[in-house]
C-alpha cells in the first residue's frame, strides 16, 4: 500500500526516465556502471562522516511516529535549538494523540507561546483528532493518509514515513533542497527535488541517509560560508569551486528570507496570544495590549483573524484563548 502510494506519486517522472535510457550497449553499460559507482562512493562518504559528526537530538531515540509528528511540526520554521525544550516537555505532557486530542486548545496553545506560528499547535491538535477518530489513535503509514492531515504537507508526510516507518523516500527540507541546487549546479522544481532526493536513497537506509543530509546542509553545506573544503561529498558538487551565483537561491525546497518580526503582524499577534495565556482580555485594550495603541485599524484586523483562524474566541466584550 505504501510503496504503491509513493510510486503512483511519481509514475510519470518514472516512465519519462525509462524511455530516454538509450538501448543497452557497452557505452550505455559502461555509463551505468560509473553513475552506480558515482552514487554508491558519496553514499559511502556522506554516512562515514556522519558516523562521528551526527547530532545527539531527542527525536532521534524513538520511532514513535506521533513523536515524530510533534517534532516535525514544532521544526517547521524554527530552529532545532529552541525546539527541543519544548518537544521534551509536549512529548512528556501528551504522549499519545488521544492525549492530545483531548486538551482543550487553549491549554495547547499557552504551551506553545514562544515556538511562534501558532496555527502550527491548532493544527497539530486537529490532526490528533483525525488520527483518534478516523486512524484508531495510530499515525498512517500512507503517504496520501499523511497529506490529509491538518498542516501536513510533503516534506512532513515523508519525514515521518522515513524517519518512523522505515520508508526509503527522500525528505526534502531546506538543508536538503540547498545542497541538492549545489550539487546539480542549477535551481530545481519542486518535481525535480523530490524525484532526486529518493534516487539518491541508499535502499534500507532511508532513515540515516536523510539525517545526515540534513545534518550535512545544517553544519558544512551552510546557507551563507559553506565549509567546501570540509565537506565530506565535495567532489560530486557542481557548484564548489565554480565561481557562480549560489543555484540553492530560489531553487525547490530552499526557504527565502523572512521579513524583519519587529513591528510585524506576527509579533502584535504574538503579544496578544501571550497576553491571553494568562486570562481574558477585554476588546477595548486590543490594540494597547499588541502594542498598536496608534493603529486601532491594524489591532482589530489582527483580532478579527486570530478568531477566524480559531486561535481566540471572543464572547461578549472578551477575547480568550483558543
Amino acid at each position: 500500500m505504501i510503496a504503491e502510494g509513493l510510486i503512483s506519486d511519481d509514475s510519470d517522472c518514472v516512465l519519462r526516465l525509462r524511455t530516454s535510457i538509450p538501448a543497452a550497449g557497452p557505452e550505455s553499460r559502461r555509463a551505468r556502471r560509473d553513475r552506480r559507482d558515482e552514487r554508491d562512493g558519496r553514499h559511502a562518504q556522506l554516512i562515514s562522516w556522519w558516523a562521528s559528526e551526527r547530532r545527539d537530538l531527542p527525536w532521534r531515540r524513538t520511532r514513535d511516529p506521533w513523536l515524530l509528528l510533534v517534532s516535525e511540526v514544532m521544526l517547521q520554521q524554527t530552529q532545532v535549538d529552541r525546539v527541543v525544550r519544548y518537544y521534551e516537555a509536549f512529548v512528556e505532557r501528551w504522549p499519545t494523540p488521544e492525549h492530545f486530542a483531548r486538551a482543550a486548545l487553549s491549554d495547547v496553545l499557552t504551551a506553545w507561546q514562544g515556538l511562534g506560528y501558532p496555527r502550527r499547535a491548532r493544527n497539530l491538535w486537529r490532526t490528533a483528532t483525525v488520527i483518534t477518530e478516523r486512524h484508531g489513535g495510530r499515525v498512517p503509514a500512507d503517504l496520501n493518509d499523511l497529506l490529509a492531515l491538518p498542516g501536513v504537507g510533503p516534506y512532513t508526510a515523508r519525514a515521518v514515513l522515513a524517519f518512523a516507518f522505515g520508508i526509503d523516500t527522500g525528505v526534502v527540507d531546506t538543508n536538503v533542497g540547498r545542497i541538492l541546487a549545489r550539487w546539480t549546479g542549477r535551481r530545481l522544481t519542486p518535481a525535480e527535488a523530490q524525484r532526486m532526493a529518493d534516487e539518491l536513497v541508499p535502499a534500507t537506509e532511508g532513515w540515516a541517509w536523510n539525517q545526515a543530509m540534513m545534518d550535512l546542509g545544517a553544519h558544512t553545506c551552510t546557507k551563507r560560508d559553506p565549509s567546501c573544503g570540509r565537506c565530506p561529498v565535495q567532489p560530486w558538487c557542481a557548484w564548489a569551486g565554480s565561481g557562480q551565483p549560489d543555484p540553492a537561491d530560489r531553487s525547490a525546497g530552499v526557504s527565502t528570507r523572512q521579513a524583519p518580526f519587529e513591528g510585524s503582524d506576527r509579533q502584535a499577534r504574538g503579544r496578544l496570544l501571550a497576553a491571553l495565556g494568562t486570562g481574558g482580555i477585554e476588546r477595548a485594550d486590543v490594540a494597547r495590549t499588541m502594542g498598536l495603541e496608534h493603529d486601532e485599524t491594524r489591532a482589530e484586523r489582527l483580532a478579527r483573524e486570530l478568531i477566524a483562524e480559531g486561535l481566540i474566541s471572543a464572547a461578549d466584550s472578551q477575547l480568550r484563548l483558543g
